[in-house]
Parts: structure tokens; sequence; C-alpha cells
């Protein structure tokens, strides 16, 4: 069985997981073989037919109206269809992603605040990139590996573990991939150690995080990103990818967040990840269809 996969399991639910898994494989396959703007267009269709319809989709909605009261039920209507399109367009370019070349002349991918990127590399320092569910989350790291770096992405593994496996055959471009948890801890200190840079997406709950303000309200949040800047002197940069149209997007690296030495090192935590989540909220403000609204968030 895949990694994550080595305790017990129910029969019954290890069936499911292969049932759910070649089912998976069979629509991966076959957004492999179309080209990839059409396969986006199909997984797009499929997800923003099927997804409104879906249970979960009243998550998103409950998210919604906490998150942007001032939008009205139709508003609500339009950004959950286009959340749905966007993450079927997700799935669908999974097979395709290591053939994007994001460095080539009027390519998929245009870059913004390279200077950035360019200014902390000149200064030798290690990065943390931090981001969120949003637009194609996978481009980050793929422009990270083609651009010469090397590095380490934490990530959530699916709780199928054999699409995790699935997926992750397509994902990184060349990075290292490590599922959160204790190894993934380890992980990326030694990576940080070792002048290695880090890819995390800081935007799910973690229960045993922080209670860190976002959208207004306190959500739990995992602190790591600025535990490890704080104690490897590394830089926190933002970096964002949305969806242009179809299968063409813009990776958007603001400014480093700022770190201000104070004593209490809880503090100091408090503060980064509120400048994370900031940032972050101001993304999905600015476009919220990008954004996967059906995590559930916040504690209420």
């Amino acid at each position: 069985m895949p990694a994550g996969g080595r305790r017990s399991r129910p029969r019954w639910r290890v069936l499911a997981w292969r049932i759910e898994a070649f089912v998976a494989a069979l629509a991966i396959g076959c957004f492999r073989l179309l080209p990839i703007d059409a396969a986006s267009a199909l997984g797009g269709a499929l997800a923003r037919t099927i997804g409104p319809r879906l249970g979960v989709s009243r998550q998103a909605r409950k998210n919604l109206r906490r998150a942007l009261p001032e939008i009205d039920e139709a508003a609500a209507d339009r950004i959950i269809k286009a959340m749905w399109d966007n993450l079927g367009r997700v799935v669908a370019e999974y097979p395709h992603l290591p053939a994007i070349r994001v460095y080539e002349a009027g390519g998929r991918v245009d870059i913004v605040g390279v200077e950035h990127w360019d200014a902390l590399l000149a200064a030798g320092r290690t990065i943390i990139f931090v981001s969120a569910h949003y637009g194609n989350w996978e481009i980050a790291g793929i422009a990270a590996a083609q651009r010469g770096l090397s590095l380490v992405q934490v990530y959530r593994a699916a709780n199928n573990p054999f699409i995790d496996q699935l997926v992750g055959g397509y994902r990184g471009g060349g990075s290292e991939l490590l599922p959160k948890g204790a190894a993934a801890a380890r992980g990326a200190i030694a990576a940080l150690r070792g002048g290695r840079h880090l890819g995390m997406l800081v935007d799910q709950k973690m229960n045993d995080g922080i209670a860190v303000p976002f959208f207004g309200r306190d959500a739990m949040t995992a602190p790591a990103a600025a535990q490890l800047a704080l104690r490897f002197d590394a830089a926190i940069l933002p970096a964002r990818v949305e969806r242009l149209q179809g299968a063409r997007f813009r990776m958007t690296l603001s400014p480093p967040i700022a770190i201000d030495r104070v004593a209490d090192r809880h503090d100091e935590t408090l503060a980064v990840m509120t400048r994370i989540n900031r940032e972050i909220e101001g993304w999905i403000r600015e476009r919220p269809e990008m954004w996967m609204w059906l995590h559930r968030r916040w504690p209420d």
C-alpha cells in the first residue's frame, strides 16, 4: 500500500479506496489523451454542472455567507459555480503539469513580482513560499523547480492513499514532496538547515494550530511557516497562481512578509501568521471564485 497505509485498515475501506482510485485513474487517463486546453475545458464543464448539486456545496455557501456577508444569493451562486469550474480544471490539468514550461516565451504562465524572488536569492536567503488552494496552486512549485531551486513541498495527503500516489506522480515538477505530519516537520527542518527552500499551503484548518484572524474571525491556523522562518531566518514569500482564461495562469509573488523580532516568540508567530492570513484574504476578496470554499475553515 502507498505511504500512509501501513496501519491496519478495514478491508471494505481498502476496497472502496481501490475502486475510487480506479475511477480516478480512468478519468485522469481520459484527460491525458486530450490536449490541455480541451481537458481543462471538459473538467471545468463537468465540475460546474455536478459540483453545485453536491451536499458539500452547502459548506461553501455557509462560508461565503459568513466571510462575505455583503454578497447576495445570486452572487454566491455564481461564485460557487465558478469555484467548481476552477477545481474541475485543476483536476483535468494534472496529467499535463509535467509538460508545462513556465518560462517559455509566450507560454501558459505569466510571472509578476519576480524581483522579490531575485532579491532574496541574490542575498543568499532561504525562502518559505506560502500559498493557498487558489487558482491552480500546483503551478507555483513547478515554477520554482524549473527555476532551478531545490524545493521541498509540504502538502496534505489525500485521504485515499492510492489517489495520493496517482496525483503525486504529476505534481511537484521535480521538487521533493512531503505529506504533512511528524516526518514532514523533520524533513522541513532538514531542508532549511541544508539551504533548501520550502513550499507550503497554509489556508486549511489545523485543529491544534493557533487562532489567527481570517475574514474577521479566528481560524485555527498552522503556525509552522512563521516558526520555521523565525528559527532559520528564512524569508516568507507569498505566491498566488490565478487562472486567467482556460489553462493560462498568472503567478504573482508579493513582497516578503515582514518579520519583526520580539522577545516573545508566540507573539511574533501570531503576528507573522496574521500577516500571511491577511495576504491570502486579500487574494480571495479580489477573486473569490479562485479559492476552495469547501473547507471547514472556521470552528463555527
